[in-house]
């Protein structure tokens, strides 16, 4: 069981970055520290030896920086129990998903805040001459299982585009919003388009590795294979320190499958021929 803590650990510093979780030197041995990402809070944790048959326990706060309101820490803490809760299951490590469900709770907050504090009361446009405002509203992810094999994590995500603009947009839109992609090893993406361009059917489709040889072409191959169209997969890989060989290429298209199927872009049955 501590070698599932130690793998954890692994997996979690080389997404997060080094002493997101730490183990509390010269302390009880179950003792851990967690940072939370983008936040200033650190949480200490308690983490049995039978972890994870046996649930771990989030101890309380350690420390906030200097700059964090008051009181947000304990908030953070309470939303971190609440999460701890809903998620654990015996036998299933689980605090990388609390990190990304914590993370995606405290990121609503923030954009519901921003929301709130934008508000102003109302005037009257009509008769003033605007130019209208093109935006391009953010990618809507899906996204799939995790997977973890020798210390190397796999996680896919699937979206509708129309464009090759759109797909790039939102290749952009990841990498700069979100920081575990950004440190991925890898970021492999594969994209098929049908449209219409003055009567007339086009197709557009393409493919990048990132580096992982051969890993984007296979990737456009499983899009093929499954008939999709309109839709653009990016697989971020966190190199774990162990090579894969072959085995890499199909966990790849694995977690792809995932995400797609999960997002209605494809039924299950087409994705496991």
């Amino acid at each position: 069981m501590i070698e599932d803590t130690e793998n954890e650990i692994e997996v979690i510093n080389s997404i997060y970055g080094e002493n997101t979780l730490k183990r509390v030197a010269d302390v009880a041995p179950e003792s851990y520290l967690l940072a939370i990402p983008q936040r200033d809070v650190t949480l200490r944790l308690a983490i049995p030896s039978q972890y994870p048959n046996v649930g771990l326990q989030i101890i309380g706060v350690d420390s906030v920086g200097s700059a964090t309101r008051k009181g947000y820490g304990t908030h953070v803490l309470e939303i971190a129990r609440e999460v701890l809760q809903e998620i654990f299951t015996p036998g299933q490590v689980c605090i990388f998903d609390l990190l990304q469900d914590l993370e995606q709770r405290l990121d609503q907050e923030f954009t519901t805040d921003n929301a709130e504090d934008k508000k102003s009361p109302q005037r009257d446009v009509s008769d003033e001459n605007h130019a209208p405002v093109e935006t391009t509203p953010p990618p809507q992810w899906t996204l799939s299982t995790t997977v973890t094999e020798k210390k190397s994590v796999f996680l896919a995500r699937a979206c509708a585009i129309q464009s090759t603009s759109q797909a790039q947009a939102a290749i952009t839109h990841l990498l700069s919003t979100d920081k575990r992609a950004s440190k991925a090893t890898h970021n492999i993406h594969a994209y098929r388009i049908r449209t219409l361009v003055d009567g007339h059917e086009v197709v557009y489709q393409d493919c990048d590795a990132d580096g992982e040889d051969a890993a984007g072409g296979r990737l456009l191959k499983l899009l093929q294979i499954m008939d999709v169209w309109n839709v653009l997969v990016v697989v971020s890989r966190w190199y774990g320190g162990v090579k894969l060989g072959p085995a890499r290429f199909g966990i790849i298209n694995a977690v792809a499958r995932d995400a797609m199927v999960a997002a209605g872009f494809a039924k299950d049955s087409q994705a496991h021929r």
